[in-house]
């Protein structure tokens, strides 16, 4: 099965509210949509949205990456040779994550449709339905209490709180508030998208245990290359603390490891470079006893949707963040993952469950 053509669209989906963190707000879902054509008709679909406080991509890069590097090199390899194209893909261009991942995702699903199975049955099987959180974007402490109550009321009962825009001191307030809010029966999780710093996030830790606001993890508290910063927060709360911008790579996963500087790990496919790498992640932080949660960037249903199917393939994931395609006006993608309330179902259909792409939201061909 050779890969005969490998085409690029742009995409840009409304959200039907702003979506605010630390770090950036976003109002419009951009991305890059890709397809690729095999020899015998099968058609595979991948995403890569372009993240630039994060991966540092564009739009234009992530296309060129596509188009000037991959392409050249993919354009009639047989797929059965898999382990080679995952390797020329990585070893091709430095970072590019989020272009690397397009690719990949592209190429499990078509691999997934010649052996005839779903994709998550295809690389690991372990199960149908996954349990999502829904995140609250950072506003003021009344305006985020009221946001997280409306989502408890729809179902979620496990809510990620965007905190670390501004003083800390509000930071717990908005905790507090929301926590009066909801109640005690809801879980809640905090991302401080990198930022405290590492003194600060401690005593802040501590007091927020103290208060007794049942925090479940507190994700990146402190900036990304602050592994001493991230270790000394790990070592000095008793919250479970979660690395997720400090850990692209299997390398820097094994850093973070040998250094005992996480209780876990945020593996994100447009970090990783796609399937493969966040594979071989995920099973090196079970080597160590670490424990892992799939999350996203602000990705339509493509994406989310192979997101979704490596989280419920590989048995050490038992946390998942994949609630970006709820946040958007519509999808993009036609088939895919379903969300029934909290649950993400990933169904039988084979490799993704792609079937095509909503032309009505694509801006241009790239």
């Amino acid at each position: 099965m050779q890969i005969k053509s490998i085409e690029t669209y742009r995409g840009a989906i409304p959200l039907h509210t702003p979506f605010k963190t630390a770090l950036r707000t976003v109002t419009v879902a951009e991305t890059i949509i890709v397809k690729v054509t095999c020899a015998d008709g099968i058609v595979g679909w991948g995403e890569a949205p372009p993240t630039h406080v994060i991966t540092g991509e564009s739009l234009a890069s992530i296309d060129y990456a596509i188009h000037s590097i991959f392409k050249p090199l993919l354009i009639d390899n047989p797929l059965q040779m898999r382990e080679i194209i995952f390797r020329k893909i990585e070893n091709s261009v430095l970072r590019n994550t989020s272009a690397k991942a397009a690719m990949d995702m592209a190429l499990y699903d078509c691999i997934a449709k010649q052996a005839n199975l779903p994709l998550y049955q295809f690389i690991g099987g372990v199960q149908e339905s996954i349990e999502t959180d829904y995140t609250v974007s950072v506003n003021t402490p009344e305006e985020m209490a009221r946001d997280a109550k409306k989502y408890s009321q729809n179902g979620f009962s496990i809510l990620k709180i965007k905190v670390g825009k501004d003083q800390i001191a509000t930071d717990i307030k908005r905790i507090q508030t929301i926590r009066n809010e909801i109640g005690s029966g809801i879980q809640i999780r905090l991302d401080a998208n990198q930022g405290w710093q590492a003194k600060e996030a401690v005593r802040a830790i501590r007091h927020m245990e103290e208060l007794g606001l049942g925090i479940d993890l507190i994700e990146q508290p402190v900036i990304a290359r602050d592994l001493e910063g991230l270790k000394y927060v790990t070592e000095n709360t008793d919250t479970l603390i979660m690395a997720d911008e400090s850990v692209f790579s299997v390398d820097d996963a094994k850093r973070v490891l040998e250094m005992g500087a996480a209780d876990l790990i945020n593996i994100k496919l447009m970090k990783s470079g796609g399937i493969h790498q966040a594979i071989k992640i995920a099973t090196l932080a079970e080597a160590y006893g670490v424990e892992c949660m799939v999350g996203s960037m602000i990705e339509t249903k493509v994406g989310i949707t192979a997101a979704a199917h490596f989280a419920a393939s590989h048995p050490n994931v038992t946390r998942y963040d994949l609630d970006a395609p709820l946040m958007l006006v519509s999808d993009i993608a036609i088939g895919g993952i379903s969300y029934k309330n909290n649950q993400i179902i990933l169904g039988n259909a084979i490799g993704l469950g792609i079937q095509a792409i909503d032309e009505k939201f694509l801006v241009e061909n790239v």
